[in-house]
């Protein structure tokens, strides 16, 4: 019987590192024009797989709240956390999604499933901490693991332990079909279909 999927999505951590690889490939108003086709996203993720939770954190400055929406259409469970008064930054998010992988972990500890995470980030793991020790402690509590990042931005190590107990995914090999460009006066590049055909799965 085929394990079911558990998705974990850092967006943010996507979609700045996605800007990176626009800027690269396309040019460098592909960067502010990026934007994530979040439908073809979560097939890659899924793999054709019964998806048994799908989760994204991220923060809430209002000129986004579409793009949350477009999330949650997509069949995505969205937490959203406050950014900081002083600094505009990033306010607990990355340990808001630990809190949802560990309470997965807990809650399917005799039935384990596959854990995609969807992320670069792998910092905080010499200390223990982070999403790659998370993903130690599922996989040893016998969880498959699959990383989907994108390689020119992703930890070396997260990469590296990924590639060597589960999958690591290349965004960059998906890159015309999870993207796609808009300036807000139209559309200047579509996404292409996405093809799974040389998608690796986990067991």
């Amino acid at each position: 019987m085929e394990k079911k999927v558990f998705i974990f999505w850092d967006n943010s951590n996507i979609f700045i590192s996605g800007r990176t690889v626009a800027s690269e490939k396309e040019g460098e108003d592909a960067s502010y024009q990026l934007r994530l086709q979040f439908n073809n996203i979560l097939e890659l993720a899924s793999a054709g797989r019964d998806i048994e939770c799908a989760i994204a954190v991220g923060s809430v400055p209002p000129e986004l709240r579409h793009v949350w929406n477009k999330m949650e259409q997509s069949g995505i469970k969205v937490e959203l956390h406050e950014r900081g008064l002083d600094s505009n930054k990033e306010q607990a998010v990355d340990q808001a999604l630990q809190v949802h992988m560990l309470r997965k972990a807990f809650d399917y500890n005799g039935t384990p499933g596959i854990a995609v995470m969807l992320t670069g980030d792998g910092h905080g793991f010499l200390d223990g901490v982070g999403f790659h020790a998370d993903l130690e402690r599922m996989h040893k509590k016998g969880w498959g693991i699959e990383v989907i990042a994108w390689e020119r931005t992703c930890n070396s190590k997260l990469k590296k332990w990924a590639s060597e107990v589960g999958t690591f995914i290349r965004l960059e090999d998906y890159y015309e079909s999870v993207t796609f460009r808009d300036d807000y006066n139209g559309v200047i590049r579509r996404s292409k279909p996405l093809n799974l055909d040389n998608r690796i799965k986990s067991t």
